[in-house]
């Protein structure tokens, strides 16, 4: 076979092959391209979506401090706060921001920051609620939006953050894979491994 004849035969397997290669990137932008579409509606949807409810991390009383003034600029919603201080202390927080006690629920169940959640998603999918202000320190609201939008993700519902300052440096990131790897545990089994966690550690 001459020059020429090589030159066609390596044009004729280059279009046949062409097809194939096209077809895996088409795949592969596709695979990028989807996560960041979802990702982009979900943030514009929070964006325009006005929440229905006010959900406080508890783990230190200057959040439960932080979440009063927020509930007195959001008057019409209720709020709930997920474990922290002893409820009276809770509860008084809130009644001296002149908070109606009729807006505040007081759920105890949570154990950590996993179960902030889980204890709770299927309360709020029960009462129509698709949207919440999430409210945490701002050190810990990184590993709260991994589990949250896992957790609540899979019901619909959406979370806008609201971070209470503070001065102590962000959680690493092993934190947030950890626990976002103990809801995904939750959406397959149920179980959120907490036992394998300990409580000083979560927080």
């Amino acid at each position: 076979m001459g020059l020429r004849g090589l030159l066609y035969l390596n044009h004729a397997r280059a279009r046949v092959n062409q097809p194939g290669r096209f077809k895996v990137r088409s795949v592969l932008w596709l695979l990028i391209l989807a996560p960041m579409l979802w990702l982009g509606y979900r943030e514009l949807k929070r964006y325009f979506v006005e929440p229905q409810a006010i959900l406080v991390l508890g783990g230190t009383p200057k959040r439960e401090n932080f979440a009063a003034e927020f509930a007195r600029r959001h008057p019409e919603i209720p709020i709930w706060v997920s474990g922290g201080s002893p409820q009276a202390y809770t509860e008084g927080v809130f009644a001296d921001a002149g908070i109606s006690p009729t807006r505040l629920h007081v759920d105890r169940h949570a154990v950590d920051t996993v179960s902030n959640f889980t204890t709770l998603v299927d309360t709020f999918r029960a009462r129509g609620i698709n949207s919440v202000y999430l409210i945490t320190s701002d050190y810990h609201m990184r590993r709260a939006r991994v589990i949250g939008e896992l957790v609540f993700g899979s019901r619909g519902i959406d979370l806008k953050p609201v971070s209470m300052p503070s001065d102590q440096a962000t959680e690493p990131m092993s934190k947030a894979v950890r626990d976002g790897a103990r809801a995904i545990l939750w959406l397959t089994t149920g179980h959120t491994g907490s036992t394998l966690v300990r409580r000083s550690d979560d927080r």
